[in-house]
């Protein structure tokens, strides 16, 4: 017999051999029917895989990233089965899940894949599901599988190989389709009900643009036709609010070939919006506690290898720039920390003058690949809205549940109300992708766990998440159209202060480490407007729009009422404009609807006669005839309502 704990923390015992799906009979009928992925002792296995040892289990069913992540990477096998049936010489690579869906990269050679396609290709994939094949792992020698793929003459497939171990390489079957594969699957292909095959784009072999340029075929799958409708339904009203189409439209930001690509352009509109954004991070922190710094866009490279990130990143980084001097090479700054770790070392502190709180809106640089750019949500500049705080061990449970009210004050602020916070610890394997000790890991980790819990956060925990440096906090925020979001993060690190030396005088006299907290609530500016943009429609919250109210006088000959309206509103800090074109009210109004201006005031004789606006709010139509002062108080009641006090 053994022991299997469940993710509920009972413990059950189950005879030798069994897999997940009997253990899930155990607990319910209608439990096995949904389950098609397992993690046993953090490790993704099959459904089937036998149990023999003790250990913990985890039973995942569609509604989990983790069951959508082996449904789609399943379902990855059947679009290559079904790619392979139509062009017998194509060369497979690779094909995982990613957040919705899944991509497989091939090599078509001379043959080409367009959308006229996609409906053959889904078509083969359903038929093949319906027959509801098994998926089966197998291991296999390094040389017999070497052997495989040079017969096939697929290049891609033994460079992964020759990277392999004996004893590491694994065979996926089904039907009479074989693949490489790691593992973690569904039961069997009869689980797929509907798919879609949603573009076909270029990719370059591993990222690389020195290598081969290869076809790479995304899709998506589902259990259920009606979540595919559902799906495709929502995907149309993204097209509608992709951050890249509203960031045009409302003249918010650009991109230049010139410039270079992931180098975004803040236009007049959408510098304000930052500008905004800025201001009210910068209020809730000096209220918190914290002193703005500024750093160079450039260091020497010495400080990124001390730091641990040249070593980590230096690949993901533009190349060093050499100076005329000998020897002497600056990196583009691709974090902030190592800056901020100096700062604290430019003087002596005692333990009395800690917490030292840091912010900056630092600008970093990161040579993401071409392909990977992706409008604001990934770009080779970007600005963090940074923090370090510098504070004694005593200390660090104050500072970190401090660090999640403000970021649950921003959070609020701006709307974002569906939210989980993830736990992200270090792999419990892979112990060389960190580093630092095991005793401050093991602080750090359950000084998040412990600030989560007592501030009730709807939390998971998420093993090999962590950075590098140590364990985080992240956010991971839903959208309008449900869509989840990495936006805000704090990491406790105990090891950037041994490197950097950091040390305070203590009580004793004695120096010490200070415990070193990173935090960002918005992540990223670039970032966290694109996804304001796409969860908003470009309806910012009042308080942080553009433009807040548009004046539309019905002639030309109430321009000089209009003109006294806006410098009322103006004089109340109200953000306003005159449309004083040639044009009908008619088309002003749709104009300004279109612009996304939350209010229009209407002005003709009677307004004018009488000192009046005539009000029309944006989506919602006419709310009526005020008094000017009226109207500034509903304009300041809405504001104050969304953005409270921190």
């Amino acid at each position: 017999m053994i022991q299997i704990t469940l993710p509920d923390g009972s413990i059950k015992e189950f005879p030798k051999g069994i897999n997940a799906i009997d253990v899930a009979k155990s607990i319910s009928e209608g439990l096995a029917r949904n389950v098609i992925s397992a993690k046993f002792n953090e490790k993704t296995i099959e459904t089937t895989t036998s149990l023999n040892e003790n250990g913990s289990l985890t039973l995942y069913t569609f509604n989990e990233p983790e069951g959508k992540k082996a449904f789609w990477h399943s379902t990855a096998h059947v679009l290559a089965q079904a790619i392979t049936s139509f062009y017998p010489n194509v060369k497979l690579t690779i094909g995982p899940a990613i957040d919705n869906g899944f991509y497989y990269d091939i090599d078509l050679g001379d043959d080409t894949i367009s959308e006229k396609d996609f409906i053959d290709i889904e078509n083969k994939m359903l038929e093949f599901a319906r027959g509801k094949h098994e998926f089966k792992m197998r291991e296999v020698s390094k040389q017999d599988a070497l052997d495989l793929y040079k017969s096939q003459n697929n290049q891609y497939k033994v460079e992964l190989i020759e990277n392999l171990n004996d004893g590491e390489i694994t065979f996926c079957d089904h039907s009479d389709f074989t693949d490489l594969c790691r593992g973690g699957h569904i039961p069997n292909t009869s689980l797929i009900k509907a798919v879609k095959i949603t573009s076909a784009a270029g990719a370059y072999w591993r990222g690389d643009e020195k290598n081969n340029q290869l076809t790479r075929i995304y899709g998506i799958s589902f259990p259920k036709q009606k979540m595919l409708t559902e799906y495709l339904e929502l995907l149309e009203e993204a097209k509608k609010r992709d951050h890249r189409k509203l960031g045009k439209e409302l003249e918010l930001f650009a991109f230049s070939a010139k410039v270079g690509q992931g180098l975004p352009l803040w236009l007049p509109k959408g510098a304000a919006l930052r500008e905004r954004l800025e201001n009210f991070l910068k209020k809730a922190q000096k209220k918190a506690g914290y002193e703005m710094v500024v750093t160079p866009h450039i260091g020497q490279k010495e400080l990124y290898v001390t730091s641990g990130h040249y070593a980590k990143y230096g690949e993901d980084s533009f190349q060093p720039i050499k100076t005329p001097k000998e020897d002497e090479e600056f990196l583009l700054k691709p974090m902030n920390c190592p800056h901020h770790c100096e700062i604290y070392n430019n003087k002596p502190y005692s333990y009395k003058e800690l917490p030292k709180r840091f912010a900056e809106f630092g600008t970093v640089y990161r040579y993401e690949q071409s392909g990977e750019l992706h409008g604001l949500t990934r770009v080779r500049g970007f600005t963090q809205d940074d923090a370090h705080i510098f504070c004694t061990p005593d200390q660090l449970d104050t500072e970190f549940k401090a660090v999640i009210d403000l970021v649950l004050y921003v959070f609020k602020s701006l709307s974002f109300e569906n939210f989980t916070a993830q736990v992200s610890l270090r792999s419990k394997e892979k112990s060389d992708k960190y580093i630092g000790s095991d005793e401050n890991w093991e602080k750090a980790e359950n000084a998040i766990i412990n600030a989560a819990k007592e501030k009730g956060l709807d939390y998971i925990v998420e093993y090999g998440e962590a950075a590098f440096y140590g364990p985080k906090l992240d956010f991971m925020v839903k959208d309008a159209l449900g869509r989840s979001w990495q936006l805000g993060t704090i990491q406790v690190d105990y090891n950037l202060p041994e490197r950097f030396d950091l040390n305070y005088k203590g009580a004793d006299n004695q120096l010490h480490r200070p415990v070193m907290i990173h935090r960002a609530p918005f992540g990223s500016m670039e970032r966290f407007i694109a996804v304001l943009l796409e969860h908003t429609g470009g309806k910012f919250p009042l308080w942080l729009t553009p433009e807040q109210v548009i004046i539309l006088p019905i002639s030309e000959k109430f321009q000089i009422y209009a003109e006294k309206v806006l410098h009322l509103l103006e004089n109340s800090e109200i953000r306003a404009l005159v449309d004083d074109r040639n044009e009908k009210t008619g088309r002003k109004i749709r104009d300004a609807e279109m612009n996304k201006i939350p209010f229009m005031l209407i002005v003709g004789e009677q307004e004018e006669n009488e000192g009046l606006v005539s009000v029309r709010k944006q989506g919602e139509g006419d709310l009526g005839t005020f008094t000017i002062d009226e109207f500034i108080s509903i304009i300041n009641n809405e504001i104050n309502s969304t953005l409270e006090k921190f």
